[in-house]
């Protein structure tokens, strides 16, 4: 699992289809002498298989291959060379949970409205990040409830529609791919897995409750 704080940002190198997938290789200095082949990394919000890293290549790189359903969920297969990414390496077991739980398992793709400066003169300010999110995604996210927005664990300030807004403090600006975003962008969105939980377990108790029900009355 990851917590949507977010270690570097790497660049896209190449995105390259191939018979029954497609690979992207992704410019690394920071993270790529920390990977083996096989481990997990997010990759803006989604989680990958790192393959053929090369630590000594210059830069330092690693590759991943982006299965079907990657492509048809994520914006990974459209991002071009030089486009900037948030990366993420798994949580060890013990170490503290800063962000909130976080699968890289994207759920859908939202669209980035506005992200403007709270007090546009000063030489550090916060920001305020709009954006819009799939209307099927909506019952899972709440006022102060947590969200993932291209691997970023955010507080929602607040939804309408689906039209979510949330706070961006100077750091996570300057330091995740936010500030490389233009109006219109798309967005890799992970809503909170234990809405998701909180919902399952309402309807398998409501079928509980209907089933016992009819029983009952002789249905």
């Amino acid at each position: 699992m990851f917590t949507g704080l977010i270690e570097a940002t790497g660049t896209v190198l190449s995105v390259t289809p191939n018979a029954g997938s497609t690979r992207i290789t992704i410019a690394s200095p920071t993270l790529t002498s920390r990977l083996a082949t096989g481990d997990s990394i997010a990759v803006s919000g989604c989680c990958l298989t790192a393959l053929s890293i090369e630590p000594n290549a210059f830069p330092p790189r690693f590759s991943a291959d982006l299965a079907a359903e990657t492509i048809a969920r994520t914006t990974l297969s459209r991002l071009e060379p030089g486009s900037t990414v948030n990366l993420e390496l798994p949580t060890p077991a013990g170490s503290p949970l800063g962000g909130h739980v976080v699968q890289g398992h994207v759920d859908g793709t939202g669209a980035l409205v506005s992200l403007e400066p709270i007090n546009p003169g000063a030489d550090a300010t916060d920001w305020r990040l709009s954006l819009t999110i799939p209307n099927e995604l909506t019952r899972y996210v709440v006022e102060k409830g947590s969200i993932t927005i291209e691997g970023i664990s955010l507080t929602v300030a607040a939804i309408t529609g689906n039209r979510v807004e949330a706070a961006i403090i100077p750091h996570t600006y300057g330091a995740t791919s936010l500030h490389t975003l233009a109006p219109g962008s798309p967005l890799n969105i992970e809503v909170d897995i234990l809405s998701k939980y909180a919902e399952r377990q309402q309807q398998t108790s409501e079928f509980v409750l209907t089933e016992q029900y009819l029983i009952a009355n002789g249905y």
